[in-house]
């Protein structure tokens, strides 16, 4: 049993520090493509921190692991197969509307799981959550701002969002489907599954926009069953580890 709840602690472990890496390449993609300088910054320092959030988890992971194991390898040397992030993570940035929804979607969600993470019996899993807890109210305030901004803004940034919605919502049910390894982690799905649609739809009300219905929810990221993107993203992500074996700086 011991062991059993090792491999289930360190897949969980993994998938939060996959979907923070993923989201943070794929918002560092923005660098030097905002729509105006102070934008341009405030989503590259988000993508620090996700960054910083993602080495936390991998160190505590390649600690359990043992066996040689590093944030490096954990992060460069594994296939798409191994990764266990959230699909909604790995979806293309499209337009600002499009990266701005995904951001405060996954960060609402992951502000309210780490609420209940803060609390949980594995010490160190609950103080690296409790760390971050502070970046990611920045992250849901900032998003959330952008979305009402958007969403309550001239017809073509509405139409935009409206856009952004369809290309995303169908995402977003995967975060509320426990996988195996997350089912004796201590957390309450029912709960997080609905304080955030609370939140989601008092915010969508605010920027006019109406949360979808009936529709048909992807899964399999958790498990290692990704769409197209993820490959491309690891192509380059991984690319100069993968090229330069052991290189030193």
């Amino acid at each position: 049993m011991g062991i059993i709840m090792e491999n289930r602690l360190t897949n969980f472990i993994l998938s939060i520090a996959d979907t923070t890496l993923i989201l943070a390449q794929r918002n560092a993609e923005w660098c030097g493509h905002g729509p105006i300088l102070e934008q341009d910054i405030a989503i590259t320092n988000i993508s620090l921190d996700l960054l910083g959030q993602s080495r936390n988890f991998y160190q505590y992971a390649a600690q359990i692991i043992g066996n040689n194991a590093t944030e490096d390898s954990l992060a460069y040397l594994r296939t798409e197969r191994e990764f266990k992030n959230l699909l909604l993570v790995e979806q293309p940035n499209g337009d600002w509307g499009q990266t701005i929804l995904r951001q405060y979607l996954f960060s609402q969600y992951q502000y309210l799981l780490f609420e209940q993470l803060q609390n949980n019996a594995d010490e160190q899993l609950a103080a690296i959550c409790t760390k971050a807890l502070k970046e990611i109210k920045y992250h849901v305030r900032w998003s959330s701002e952008w979305v009402v901004r958007l969403g309550d803004g001239t017809a073509e940034s509405k139409e935009r969002m409206l856009n952004a919605i369809d290309e995303l919502w169908s995402y977003t049910g995967e975060m509320f489907i426990p996988a195996e390894y997350e089912k004796e982690m201590g957390i309450d799905f029912n709960a997080l599954q609905n304080n955030w649609s609370a939140k989601v739809k008092a915010l969508f009300t605010e920027a006019t926009l109406s949360v979808p219905e009936n529709i048909y929810m992807q899964s399999g990221g958790k498990q290692g069953i990704h769409t197209e993107h993820l490959g491309l993203i690891l192509t380059e992500l991984q690319y100069v580890q993968r090229a330069y074996p052991n290189s030193q700086w």
